[in-house]
Parts: C-alpha cells; sequence; structure tokens
C-alpha cells in the first residue's frame, strides 16, 4: 500500500456488452465479493444476483435521459464507501476505459488516496458488430478503426471531433452513444468527403435477444432507424466490413 493509501479499494469493472455471459470470469468474482456495488443502467442486471445479501447495491444509471447521479455524485460516493474500508465494484457497461469516463475515475480515487483496480470488459465497439456478423477489420475492406463518440459532453464547450479529417480516413468507423445526433453525424462525414452510398449498420442492443441490425447508407440510415423506432444503446458502423454481415449473418 502506498503512503496515505486507504484499505478500501475500488475495481473499474467492465460487464461487457450486453448478455450477462459475457462479463469477464474476474468481473463475475470481484461482484460476488463487494461490499458495495456502484452500477450504471446499460449493464445485465442480472449480474446483480450474484452480489452477497449484505450488499449494498447503488444505482447511479441514465434512464430515459435522466440521470440517476452526476459525475461529482459518483465520485463522491466512491470516494466515501472506499474510505470506510469497503471493497467497492465500480460496474459499467462494456469497458471502462472506452468512452466509460473510467480515465476520468481512476485519476480521481488516486488523487484521494484509494487504490484502484482495472478489470477489463469486452467493449460493445468490437463485439456487438462481430456478434451481427460485421468484423472491424478486414483485408478486403479494412486495416484501420477508429472510436468515435457520436455525443460529446457540453462541458468541453465545442464539437472535438473533426468530422471531416473521420471523412478522408476512411476504414472503419464505430461510433458509440451516436442515436441522438444521427443523422448530424452522417451528414458530417457526407460534408467531409465520404461517399453517400458507403454502407452502415446500427446495431440495437447488441448482444442481447433483443438484437435489431438495420442497414442502410450515410444518406439513408436514419431515415430507416427512425421508421424502425431505433433506440439507444445501438453501436453504428460506417465502413466497407458492413457489407460482410450479407455474408456471415448473425454470429450468436
Amino acid at each position: 500500500m502506498r503512503s496515505g493509501e486507504t484499505k478500501g479499494r475500488v475495481f473499474l469493472v467492465g460487464a461487457g456488452p450486453g448478455a450477462p455471459d459475457l462479463i469477464t470470469i474476474r468481473g463475475k468474482e470481484l461482484i460476488s465479493r463487494a461490499d458495495v456495488i456502484v452500477h450504471d443502467s446499460l449493464i445485465p442486471m442480472e449480474l446483480l444476483s450474484l452480489a452477497r445479501d449484505e450488499a449494498e447495491i447503488i444505482d447511479v444509471g441514465k434512464t430515459g435521459g435522466h440521470h440517476k447521479a452526476d459525475q461529482e455524485e459518483i465520485n463522491n460516493i466512491l470516494v466515501r464507501k472506499a474510505k470506510l474500508g469497503n471493497l467497492v465494484v465500480r460496474l459499467k457497461g462494456g469497458d471502462p476505459f472506452l468512452f466509460g469516463r473510467g480515465g476520468e475515475e481512476a485519476e480521481m480515487l488516486i488523487r484521494e488516496g484509494i487504490r484502484v483496480h482495472l478489470v477489463p470488459g469486452v467493449t460493445s465497439a468490437i463485439s456487438v458488430p462481430g456478434l451481427a456478423g460485421i468484423p472491424v477489420t478486414h483485408r478486403d475492406h479494412s486495416s484501420t478503426v477508429t472510436f468515435v463518440t457520436g455525443h460529446e459532453g457540453i462541458h468541453k464547450g465545442k464539437e472535438t471531433v473533426n468530422w471531416s479529417s473521420l471523412a478522408d480516413l476512411g476504414g472503419t468507423i464505430v461510433i458509440l452513444m451516436g442515436m441522438s445526433n444521427l443523422r448530424s453525424n452522417m451528414d458530417n462525414l457526407i460534408n467531409g468527403g465520404m461517399d453517400s452510398s458507403t454502407t452502415v449498420a446500427v446495431i440495437e442492443k447488441g448482444s442481447t435477444t433483443d438484437q435489431r441490425v438495420i442497414m442502410g447508407t450515410l444518406v439513408s440510415i436514419a431515415e430507416l432507424c427512425e421508421k424502425e423506432d431505433v433506440h439507444a444503446p445501438s453501436i453504428i458502423v460506417v465502413g466497407g466490413v458492413a457489407t460482410m454481415r450479407e455474408w456471415l449473418g448473425d454470429l450468436e
């Protein structure tokens, strides 16, 4: 233990893409040992049944656009519970370090003298397209993959994603948290010079029994998703690899 560290510990645990059996063995074991579990909404809720009866379970997730707790409040909960000497599991969908604010939480906890451990998760950015028959790389289609947030935080003050550069880069683009801005993001890629006929796949509730896949192009996908009433959580895949679904189909 470093000088100044508390006895409590926080494990940042990735819950995987949605199916409860896609969490790692270590993640599952920690849930069963935890004194406190602080979880987001985009986790398989079945995982909480693994917790001990005496474990404290705190839901800090976002439902219907409403946050049960903002990031500052989540930080305070983690610090307070860890400083009481608890084994705290911070359970997040996908992987904590891919658009999961895990890096921010780890940084804050270390500043507070709390030991932090990372338990990587199966990221939805790769696994969800794969389960839908879309490999994010393929020798005939793409040698690069770019992960992009489709919904930047307002605290940044301005948009930092350079859509024109993404359009020039080519390869595969995987957009997370992008449904609310789907139409504008597709327009940004077209305006940046990407061919409007580029194939796009939108995978809703990937890896679960409710998974749906909508296929289209940059110019058509937003209207198709509106027609089919597609909502978050969804992964958006842009590029030639999306055409592989025609050959591979679902690989669940």
